[in-house]
């Protein structure tokens, strides 16, 4: 996906501190020092995991990837654009807006730890048409995650403040434990871009709320009952085995919930 100067932001008239750092150590764009710092602040990538970049040329996030995942993880980008070769990273050239580029990463990597996207669409300069745009390929990043990322995985996603920045950031919170924004400082000042994190992906059958009749087979080490709701186990207080109860839940984590009986 084409990057291009940022909505809301200036032209460039030098280079800033962040261009210069890049130079000298070797990243391909200042973009690099965002992503450090989302990890920074929200710790999204450990050793050894699998990380997809979407929108990657011309690779400055494939290099951080690469480097926080060490020789035991595995790094794939994918872009319209051509991206010169990165030890250890694989690349896909595919346009993310096309249902068939969905499909090839989704066969080519099965299963992610993080899904990041930085992609950014070509500006207009129409205030109300770029952020659209922005909002658009976000929810596209954010359904391709769905897609690939394990229970309890992380996601990135880029996108240009606007009114439709609440609405996108809703629907992301009701997938994951939790959301929130970020305006790295690596950003530009007059720069109106900001990175929704979204942590610990839930792959559950139940959410928060729901109220369900559950049968208890099994105690827990904390005592509590446990029940399955299509695999997936709900810890249960004041149950027994053998009990069969109604519950309403009251808190869904990647693996495991809890819920309560009804009386």
């Amino acid at each position: 996906m084409e990057h291009v100067k940022e909505f809301g932001e200036e032209p460039m008239t030098r280079k800033d501190d962040y261009y210069n750092r890049a130079k000298q150590q070797g990243y391909r764009s200042r973009a690099a020092y965002k992503l450090k710092q989302l990890d920074s602040d929200a710790g999204l990538v450990s050793d050894g995991d699998t990380v997809v970049d979407l929108g990657a040329a011309p690779g400055g996030w494939l290099q951080v990837a690469s480097e926080l995942v060490g020789e035991g993880g595995t790094v794939v980008g994918v872009d319209l654009q051509r991206i010169d070769s990165i030890d250890g990273v694989e690349t896909i050239r595919g346009d993310m807006t096309e249902d068939e580029t969905r499909e090839r990463i989704v066969e080519s990597v099965g299963e992610a730890d993080v899904v990041v996207s930085d992609m950014a669409p070509n500006m207009t300069g129409e205030y109300s048409l770029d952020h659209a745009r922005s909002v658009y390929l976000a929810r596209t990043a954010f359904e391709t995650a769905l897609e690939l990322l394990a229970p309890g995985g992380d996601f990135v996603a880029k996108v240009f403040e606007g009114p439709d920045t609440d609405g996108l950031r809703a629907d992301i919170d009701e997938e994951f434990e939790y959301v929130r924004t970020i305006h790295p400082d690596a950003s530009r000042d007059a720069s109106s871009e900001l990175y929704m994190v979204a942590k610990g992906r839930l792959t559950a059958p139940v959410r928060a709320g729901d109220r369900i009749e559950v049968d208890i087979d099994d105690v827990g080490r904390e005592g509590d009952g446990i029940a399955k709701v299509e695999g997936y186990t709900v810890f249960v207080p004041d149950a027994e085995p053998g009990d069969v109860v109604e519950i309403e839940v009251t808190d869904v984590k990647p693996r495991f919930g809890f819920g309560e009986v009804v009386e």
